[in-house]
This record gives structure tokens, C-alpha cells and sequence, in this order.
């Protein structure tokens, strides 16, 4: 399974970024993907998952509302559109598949077997 982020940057409140994982290798049939983040001094928390079928989403409290998390399964990839954006959302963004993901959601970081390299967001 290979996991590569994109698309991270510096950007000013209220702003929007558009992250992008390009996902190969993986059981699309039976994985979820999601989003995860991970705040300077803090655990990884679950952002955003979309799940295998149906394509239905879930999010963290924190981003509802704000983030959407799709899929583009002609390129491979999974988006997370994150829009009206604060300065607690900064945070190194990373991309993760697996079962997991499916069966028991946003709190899982500790299960999941496959992540991408991550991709630095910073909100000023």
C-alpha cells in the first residue's frame, strides 16, 4: 500500500486548502480512507473518513461543516477540501488506509497499519 500527500501549505485564517493522497496498492473493496492529524505536543486525531461503499463520509466534530472528504476513483486519490480555516487546525495532515478505518472509525490511529509521510498545514 502507498500513501502519498500533497497540496499542504502556510495559509491565513478563514482561508481553504485542498489536500490530495494518491492511494495504490490497497484492497479498495475491503479499506476505508481517512484523514488524520497531528498538532506539535499532541496525539494523531481522526479528521475525516470515507468509507469503501456507498462512499459515505463521517468527520470529527472539530471540521464538520468546514472540511469534505471525497474520492476521485478514476485518479486514486482522496481529497480533503478544508475551508474557513483556524489556527487550531494546524497541524502535520496525514493520509491512512485500512480495514480498521471501516469497522471502528475516527479513533483508530493506533491501528491503522498504513499511512502516508504526512503534509504540513499551518494556519496564521
Amino acid at each position: 500500500v502507498q500513501l502519498v500527500e500533497s497540496g499542504g501549505g502556510s495559509v491565513q485564517a478563514v482561508g481553504s486548502l485542498t489536500l490530495t493522497c494518491a492511494a495504490s496498492g490497497y484492497d479498495y473493496i475491503k479499506y476505508c480512507l481517512g484523514w488524520f492529524r497531528q498538532a506539535p505536543g499532541k496525539g494523531r486525531e481522526g479528521v475525516a473518513i470515507i468509507y469503501n461503499r456507498g462512499g459515505s463520509t463521517y468527520y470529527a466534530g472539530s471540521v464538520e461543516g468546514r472540511f469534505t472528504i471525497s474520492q476521485e476513483y478514476n485518479k486514486n486519490t482522496v481529497n480533503l477540501q478544508m475551508n474557513s480555516l483556524k489556527p487550531e487546525d494546524t497541524a502535520m495532515y496525514y493520509c491512512a488506509a485500512d480495514v480498521v478505518l471501516c469497522l471502528y472509525g475516527l479513533g483508530t490511529a493506533d491501528r491503522i497499519d498504513y499511512w502516508g509521510q504526512g503534509t504540513q498545514v499551518t494556519v496564521s
